[in-house]
């Protein structure tokens, strides 16, 4: 009971340590591409830290499945190196008796995980596509930048203007490019206003010059007003976005197409990963003197990114219709199930691979130290 509650608090302090480093890079480098699009005019500067925050629970499942994965592979290498683990063989235990401690101390991240990937990260993608698409529908005018050229939500207009007021309903030097089938216009003012009649919405121009010219001919119309209106026109946004990321998970199950079945199998797939990696890092973590202190975090880093290669790998073919949600979602997780069977079997080949494998089956079912009086005779772990 003490050693779990020690070995707990150790894993607990390592997650938390690397999920604080990782969670800050990110919203970091993050919030920093946010601010570069909200400068460029891109994004609304008013949803920068809401698109933030979203992004943020979006990222979440991966980095918690990191954490669990280091933190487990940090204390267990910890343990080797200070020869801690020679006592731990020495009382009888073999690393198979890892897996309940580790199992206890991941299953309620996972849990959390796996509520992440099926409902939360849904949500907050939604939201972000949302936001989106409001910015994309607001007025002309109102995604000018001053300094810099915009095309309009239409693509046949280009706005540049000097200086905006805070309220975005005022602009100062003004030059407007309107294409259209047969001719072009070209409209320069002072300054100008946005005016609502109710039904729509206008740029009025005062003390300004129109050019129009068709684009058959070379010949320029010359029009100086003291107030000229354009309307600002919008596009028809549909907010019922067909993306399957920004599904409920209720709604891919309903609607099994090619899409929907290759993001529920990356649903499904966080939280096994996040399992089938925690339980992997207790035979990585073996640190062999002759070998060096860094090989195993070399071959985890390696089964780690080949894990989730293959996952996006296994969700592209998912949604080209080449292979069956089922065996994709399955198949990948096997072989690592399998490699993990192996690892764990190779700490235990001392008495030839066929006593590993009885050993490891028998202990793997009872997951608990040896009651017997008798010292093991199980050197598992302490052999290169």
């Amino acid at each position: 009971m003490l050693f779990s509650k020690a070995f707990h608090r150790e894993l607990a302090s390592t997650a938390g340590f690397v999920f604080v480093i990782l969670f800050t890079i990110y919203l970091t480098n993050t919030l920093i591409k946010i601010l570069g699009r909200a400068a460029n005019g891109r994004v609304d500067t008013a949803s920068v830290l809401p698109n933030l925050a979203f992004t943020a629970v979006n990222v979440l499942p991966s980095i918690l499945t990191v954490a669990i994965f280091i933190a487990v592979l940090a204390t267990l290498s910890r343990a080797h190196r200070d020869s801690e683990m020679v006592v731990w063989f020495a009382s009888g235990q073999s690393q198979l008796a890892w897996i309940r401690p580790v199992i206890t101390f991941a299953l309620p991240i996972i849990l959390v995980i796996a509520s992440l990937s099926f409902f939360l990260t849904p949500w907050a993608n939604q939201q972000i596509s949302a936001s989106k698409k409001r910015f994309e529908q607001r007025e002309d005018v109102s995604q000018v930048v001053a300094g810099q050229f915009r095309e309009s939500a239409a693509n046949n207009r280009v706005f540049f203007v000097e200086s905006l007021a805070k309220d975005f309903t005022e602009v100062r030097n003004i030059f407007v490019l309107q294409q259209r089938t047969d001719n072009q216009t070209i409209v320069v003012a002072a300054n100008g206003f946005i005016r609502d009649d109710g039904k729509d919405r206008f740029l009025v121009l005062e003390k300004g010059r129109r050019y129009d010219q068709a684009k058959t001919s070379a010949e320029l119309q010359l029009l100086e007003f003291e107030t000229h209106g354009i309307r600002l026109e919008s596009k028809a946004i549909d907010f019922s976005d067909e993306a399957a990321k920004v599904k409920t998970t209720s709604s891919l199950i309903k609607e099994p197409n090619k899409t929907n079945l290759a993001e529920l199998h990356r649903r499904i797939g966080v939280p096994i990963t996040a399992l089938v990696l925690s339980l992997l890092a207790i035979p990585l973590a073996y640190v062999n003197p002759r070998v060096g202190r860094s090989a195993n975090i070399i071959a985890a880093i390696l089964i780690y990114f080949i894990y989730n290669q293959l996952l996006d790998y296994f969700q592209t073919l998912i949604g080209l219709g080449k292979v069956n949600v089922g065996f994709g979602i399955v198949v990948v997780h096997i072989i690592f199930i399998v490699v993990l069977i192996l690892l764990f079997v190779k700490r235990l080949s001392l008495g030839g691979i066929r006593g590993a494998f009885m050993r490891f089956f028998r202990r793997v079912f009872r997951l608990s130290p040896t009651r017997s009086g008798k010292p093991s005779t199980d050197t598992s772990g302490i052999s290169a």
